[in-house]
């Protein structure tokens, strides 16, 4: 079996992107030059390691073994690059992953903490969806990531092993609403309320924006992934939008967060090397503090 680190290099990323067309983006390669690459692991492996749909790529049973290999392969050889030209050993550096509003307000306050407190440790992190950041937690290129889970709370992915996780919080989800609107005095918010309402939504579905489950056609005004432009747009009188309850404390002047009663949602810490570092562990607990105040 002659499998390149060239080739285990292009898979971890296509694992992790979820589609050949973005691993060759990321990498600087052609697409096609990603596909021999792939082409040529699978050839050595003797097995198919990617399933190919037509949203992108899906890891196989064999394209999990080799992934979970090709993870240890290649950071023992990043170590031995490091060692070689006589940088500093990375074992201070966390990989940190987060859903779009934890970056807002946790991830920050839990960032600043951290730095008084431990500030020899180095956070390197990224926004991203939760499959995204589940991918690559797999892939090896995240040590940890704040996740989003609504009810019934399923696992994130049926991969084995299973991430390991810890609910950081449990709150209901709330709607940010305009200056002088009804709903800002209202007693409670149910979802009875919510419809007939205009809307600013996300662009892309699973994101924030129209409360999700509505069982109507959704009336959006404007769509926006940025969540000041959602908060400022709703300030402006342009609609409603959904929001965590962390937001509570960043949105524009006049902007009131009413919680909606209902199922509440789950902030989770994940993770999948075990046992967490010294400086992940650290990370960690500075999150878990985070998310309670």
């Amino acid at each position: 079996m002659d499998m390149s680190i060239t080739g285990l290099r292009v898979f971890r990323e296509a694992a992790e992107r979820g589609t050949l067309t973005a691993a060759a983006e990321a990498l600087g390669y052609t697409q096609s030059a990603v596909s021999r690459q792939i082409a040529a692991l699978e050839h050595a492996a003797g097995a198919t390691l990617l399933e190919r749909r037509r949203d992108g790529v899906r890891l196989t049973a064999a394209g999990h073994v080799v992934l979970r290999r090709a993870v240890t392969v290649l950071t023992e050889l990043d170590a031995v690059v490091r060692e070689l030209r006589g940088q500093p050993d990375e074992g201070g550096t966390v990989r940190l992953g987060w859903f779009a509003s934890a970056g807002a307000v946790l991830v920050p306050r839990a960032l600043a903490a951290l730095r008084r407190t431990h500030p020899a440790i180095t956070v390197v992190g990224r926004e991203g969806s939760t499959p995204a950041l589940v991918r690559a937690l797999r892939a090896g290129t995240l040590d940890l990531a704040v996740l989003a889970a609504a009810p019934p709370f399923r696992p994130f992915d049926t991969t084995s092993p299973p991430l390991r996780t810890s609910t950081l919080a449990e709150r209901n989800l709330c709607v940010a609403v305009p200056p002088g609107h009804p709903l800002a005095t209202a007693p409670s918010v149910s979802v009875e309320d919510l419809r007939g309402r205009q809307w600013v939504a996300s662009p892309a579905a699973g994101e924030m924006g129209v409360w999700p489950g509505l069982d109507e056609r959704p009336f959006v005004t404007h769509t926006a992934r940025d969540w000041l432009a959602k908060l400022n747009l709703v300030a402006a009188g342009a609609g409603l939008t959904t929001v965590p309850a962390a937001l509570a404390t960043v949105v524009p002047p006049g902007v009131t967060v009413r919680q909606v009663d209902g199922e509440p949602r789950r902030l989770v810490l994940a993770w999948l090397a075990e046992p967490l570092t010294e400086p992940a562990a650290r990370l960690g607990d500075a999150l878990r503090t985070a998310a309670v105040d």
